[in-house]
């Protein structure tokens, strides 16, 4: 088994938020949205084999606990890319042998950004 997508929810009609969130800060590629998905909103988005689909969720409510985390090769370039946009960075060191933080969308779900060799998938 493998995963193929993970799926975040936002609010109806904030399209150009994520694009700039996971497109302008994250440096993702936007995939177009096939018909008729393309239909209810949202956007899909993708880095290598990373891919994220964000959906509208008409009673949307941010997920605070339940979020994705992302391995990435510079951890110190994208705390400085989020913090420079006004994202807040909260760094964890609940486990010593793993450098991570975590940080919001646009919409305030949570995402957790590791550094690479230390994701739970690499150890």
């Amino acid at each position: 088994m493998k995963l193929d997508h993970i799926q975040l929810a936002m609010p109806r009609g904030e399209e150009e938020k994520a694009r700039s969130f996971f497109v302008g800060v994250l440096g993702m590629v936007e995939e177009e949205k096939p018909y008729p998905l393309s239909e209810r909103g949202g956007c899909w988005f993708r880095c290598g084999s990373v891919i994220v689909h964000v959906g509208v969720d008409r009673e949307f409510v941010p997920q605070k606990k339940a979020h994705p985390a992302f391995v990435v090769a510079n951890i110190n370039d994208i705390e400085r890319k989020l913090e420079d946009e006004g994202f807040e960075v909260v760094w964890d060191e609940a486990l010593a042998d793993r450098t991570r933080f975590y940080s919001n969308d646009p919409f305030g779900n949570r995402i957790e950004f590791i550094k690479d060799g230390d994701g739970f998938s690499q150890k």
